[in-house]
């Protein structure tokens, strides 16, 4: 069993800006790390704070770009730049480690956590994997030692933090932030059948039941629409299954960064989400900021994000016909998906900058926040 976080007193000073080294994937990554780092630079930076970015997967110097394709040698020259880029924390008052799982965990937070301790800085482990409950519980020695070493240790959601207190972790709960100014709420009067998927294309989002599903809503709906959004190992596999299925309506988008889900989203009526893994997207937090209304599996947090009936529509996993079933039902009811999407922008609301703020300032060593 492991010990609760000690909390060694290592705080900034007050009354000046804060100098941050942000520990996270690189602007232009995909996937929710990526866009929670960059929403948080871009707050702390307009509030003043100094932020330095450190990404864990730098890019290679032009001489060196053929590794990317060597696998192995890519993980080689990508650990040495990374490695080398850690000896500037000791410039900063506070290390911001954004962490995953398994050997992501052992090849990016890690080193990030021990470069922090040995330039006697204060560390903010931000835990985001909706697989912690396999890592905490059969990773032993790779991971509990490592964990007690952070002066903080962060999780987004009620989820996790009930994961980590099962292993006698005491956490900060944090949730993620969007920004919720840059989505236009508004009721979708009256609604079309103008889908939309932002998940990434990995086994563990199971958009392969999302394209099923739309299969099945495209025989009551012939002129519908969706647009998938993402990529990832199993693109090749999906878009397969689209031409088995049908291609007609669907539209395979790639990877698009975080200045375009506004306008995507502007454009969309439902979104379907069909993961089996999962923590606290930002993706659906987006949706509902933007008013789309959200057909959903619940793993991880999604079961405390949506409520069934009052901020989304929850399905079984690994059921197209449940989801088709209940995107179709949202047509059938204008009044209560209206409510829907109302609810949901207020759930979003609660990830507003404006409403973590204060928090991320004490987690960083600020009792006393200042503007």
């Amino acid at each position: 069993m492991s010990a609760p976080l000690p909390n060694p007193g290592r705080r900034p000073a007050a009354g000046r800006p804060l100098r941050i080294a942000l520990v996270a994937p690189g602007r232009g990554a995909t996937g929710g790390q990526e866009t929670q780092a960059s929403t948080l630079e871009d707050r702390l930076r307009s509030e003043g704070h100094r932020v330095r970015r450190i990404p864990i997967d730098p890019v290679p110097p032009p001489s060196l770009r053929w590794t990317r394709g060597v696998p192995y040698v890519r993980t080689l020259f990508n650990e040495a730049q990374y490695m080398r880029s850690l000896t500037t924390v000791r410039f900063a008052d506070v290390v911001h480690v954004f962490s995953a799982s398994y050997w992501s965990f052992l090849l990016s937070p890690l080193p990030a956590i021990l470069s922090g301790r040995l330039f006697r800085r204060r560390v903010v482990l931000h835990y985001h994997s909706g697989e912690a409950e396999e890592h905490l519980g059969h990773w032993g020695m790779l991971v509990h030692p490592w964990l007690r070493l952070a002066d903080a240790l962060v999780v987004p959601s009620l989820y996790l933090r009930e994961v980590f207190a099962a292993h006698g972790y005491d956490t900060r709960l944090i949730p993620n932030v969007i920004e919720t100014d840059r989505f236009r709420f508004r009721p979708r009067t009256p609604l079309e059948p103008r889908f939309v998927s932002t998940r990434n294309l990995d086994p563990g989002y199971r958009v392969d039941v999302t394209l099923r599903a739309f299969a099945l809503l495209r025989e009551r709906f012939p002129e519908a629409t969706l647009l998938i959004a993402g990529c990832g190992r199993e693109e090749e596999r999906l878009r397969d299954l689209a031409r088995e299925l049908g291609p007609q309506g669907i539209r395979f988008l790639g990877a698009l960064d975080r200045s375009h889900m506004p306008e995507l989203l502007e454009r969309s009526h439902v979104y379907l989400n069909a993961s089996v893994i999962d923590n606290q997207p930002v993706s659906i937090l987006e949706a509902f900021a933007a008013g789309v209304p959200v057909v959903t599996t619940v793993p991880g947090d999604l079961r405390h994000m949506v409520r069934d009936g009052e901020t989304g529509a929850i399905v079984p996993p690994g059921d197209p016909r449940a989801m088709a079933n209940a995107a179709a039902a949202l047509f059938d009811r204008p009044d209560r998906t209206r409510r829907i999407a109302e609810k949901a922008r207020e759930e979003a609301e609660r990830h507003a900058w404006a409403a973590v703020r204060d928090d991320w300032m004490r987690a960083y060593g600020r009792e006393a926040v200042t503007a």
